[in-house]
């Protein structure tokens, strides 16, 4: 758990100085997927760019769209997985 940033107040010290402080309002999920990324293996065939797909798409009568961003939240994971 990481706080998560909110806004500044001003705090004043034993000295009577006024010191700006950040308020933490939230608390957030972080995950530390450093040990992941260095053990899984890279990928070989990434993703082409837009302008290369819109190319290959151009003059063509059908084409299907694959919203990866929608999909990944949707896919279903066995429990025993999780």
């Amino acid at each position: 758990m990481c706080p998560k940033k909110g806004g500044i107040t001003v705090i004043s010290n034993e000295k009577n100085e006024l010191i700006p402080t950040r308020i933490v309002t939230r608390w957030r999920v972080c995950m530390d997927y450093r040990k992941l990324n260095k053990t899984t293996r890279k990928d070989h065939f990434p993703l082409p760019f837009i302008d290369q797909m819109l190319d290959r798409l151009a003059g063509k009568q059908f084409y299907c769209f694959l919203d990866g961003y929608s999909g990944y939240n949707q896919i279903a994971i066995a429990p025993e997985d999780q």
